[in-house]
């Protein structure tokens, strides 16, 4: 494409040399700069691209977008100097990929819980309806039944508008992605049109970035903000900051809930291991899933296909049928004591907490109920005593261990934890940095029928340590542990 073709839309401050040049390629990553590519630097968490301009013209780069120009510009180089470099990099990346979000329908979940299980459901549901649909998830992305690998939440501008026209080739019609705070923060979906936004929830999560919780919450909410009046969007009413999201969005505002009166509602009748029998809206209906959380998980995604056409009775008959994302409440029973284990990716106080309260439920009255968690490292440090503290308050027994330490010592994160735990509560745990260790620990102390939690890593088959991802997997070390008591 012609520079300033791709350029349409960008913000300017000025321009070096001649835009009607052909553009092969765009990169924000200096190692991947082929030639005739156009390198666009941005100030990332990490590095500052502007650094590596010198090396993507060495390489190929024919045109660079950067917001501080060099010193010295080279002669036959095109210069582009805007307002905001990662703005830029999505809007040019939309340019460049052929508008990819305005040939399908695009619909962006955001929330601190419950963004992987509504996409993945919105993803399972479309696709049983016949469609073909994309994912974009913190599991993994999904053309079709084409799988991806997938690195972050919500992928980097390029990679997002490249994922996406790949999808648009290959005849999807439909794409679901999570919203990830820092995706929003970071300016990565600018330049997208979503067909519609749904709001989750929102509770303590990634101060360690957004430094306060008013910061994130306005974060979140500007995604609605830039909605078209084309879309719609679904909050959790019973969320007191769900009707908070979308008061300045353009979109068309649903709501849903089970507390409160809203477009959607919902009414547990029944929740056991067997599944949620809820009644939704004047249907009784019974799912697969298990737990409040996923009752307001099946809200927002019945919700959001009403609002994209599809008929009642057969978006309940096809979500009865379906099953949550990999690593969210998945169980596994020893098969001669009975004991229940439960890997979980709760990583963050609420979602801790409505794990542990939804196996409150499920008690029936005499089994123990022993949590093993960690917290991560290089992230949020407010919420690690606050995790203890969740842990040990709904919990028999708790065993504290690492979770991914990364760069951090394991044994000072499980300090930073112990601070949260109340004076009453000190017999409750013990620390096992190890986290085999500490999962083979919680199951020797599980009499039959007990329940174990391990919570933290979920779908995650690695353990990063010191900048090395180091294979491990929760529930194949449970499984190993099961067999071993089988014998």
């Amino acid at each position: 494409m012609k520079l300033q073709d791709i350029l349409y839309k960008t913000k300017l401050i000025s321009m070096q040399g001649n835009a009607d040049i052909d553009i092969t390629d765009i990169c924000i990553d200096s190692r991947k700069v082929s030639k005739g590519a156009a390198f666009i630097a941005v100030k990332g968490t990490v590095a500052d691209g502007h650094q590596f301009i010198g090396k993507a013209i060495e390489d190929g780069a024919i045109a660079i977008i950067c917001e501080v120009l060099p010193d010295k510009t080279r002669e036959g180089i095109v210069y582009v100097q805007v307002e905001n470099s990662a703005a830029a990099t999505a809007q040019i990346a939309h340019q460049f990929y052929g508008l990819p979000s305005q040939k399908l329908k695009l619909v962006g979940v955001t929330g601190t819980n419950g963004k992987t299980t509504i996409a993945t459901l919105l993803y399972k549901l479309f696709t049983s309806f016949g469609y073909k649909c994309g994912l974009i998830s913190t599991v993994q992305n999904k053309i079709g039944e084409k799988v991806l690998s997938a690195t972050h939440t919500t992928p980097d501008a390029v990679s997002l508008n490249q994922l996406l026209a790949q999808m648009v080739d290959e005849g999807c019609t439909y794409a679901f992605m999570e919203v990830s705070s820092h995706a929003i923060h970071q300016r990565r979906i600018d330049g997208l049109e979503f067909a519609a936004g749904i709001f989750t929830n929102i509770t303590h999560d990634h101060l360690d970035y957004h430094k306060t919780f008013d910061e994130y919450i306005r974060v979140k909410k500007s995604f609605f903000d830039s909605l078209s009046r084309q879309a719609f969007a679904i909050t959790n009413n019973d969320d007191k900051r769900g009707m908070v999201m979308v008061q300045n969005t353009k979109a068309v505002i649903k709501t849903y809930s089970l507390k409160s009166i809203s477009d959607f509602k919902g009414k547990i009748l029944d929740n056991s291991m067997m599944g949620l029998h809820l009644l939704v809206n004047d249907q009784e209906v019974y799912f697969k899933l298990i737990g409040e959380f996923n009752a307001y998980n099946l809200l927002a995604v019945y919700g959001t296909a009403i609002c994209l056409g599809e008929e009642k009775q057969n978006i309940l008959q096809h979500l009865s049928m379906l099953s949550g994302a990999d690593g969210r409440f998945d169980y596994l029973v020893a098969p001669q004591s009975k004991m229940i284990a439960i890997v979980d990716y709760a990583h963050t106080p609420d979602a801790l907490l409505n794990v542990l309260a939804t196996i409150k439920k499920l008690r029936k009255g005499f089994e123990q109920v022993i949590t093993v968690v960690g917290c991560g490292g290089n992230r949020d440090k407010t919420k690690r005593p606050i995790m203890a503290e969740v842990a040990c308050e709904h919990s028999d027994r708790v065993i504290f261990t690492s979770d991914n330490p990364r760069f951090e010592e394991p044994a000072e994160i499980i300090s930073d934890m112990e601070a949260g735990v109340p004076a009453a509560a000190r017999r409750k745990y013990i620390s096992i940095i190890d986290r085999k260790e500490a999962i083979k620990t919680a199951l020797s102390l599980a009499n039959d029928e007990d329940i174990v939690l391990i919570a933290g890593k979920g779908h995650e088959n690695y353990q990063e340590i010191k900048g090395i991802k180091n294979h491990f997997d929760d529930k194949e070390v449970v499984k190993e542990i099961f067999e071993l008591l089988n014998k």
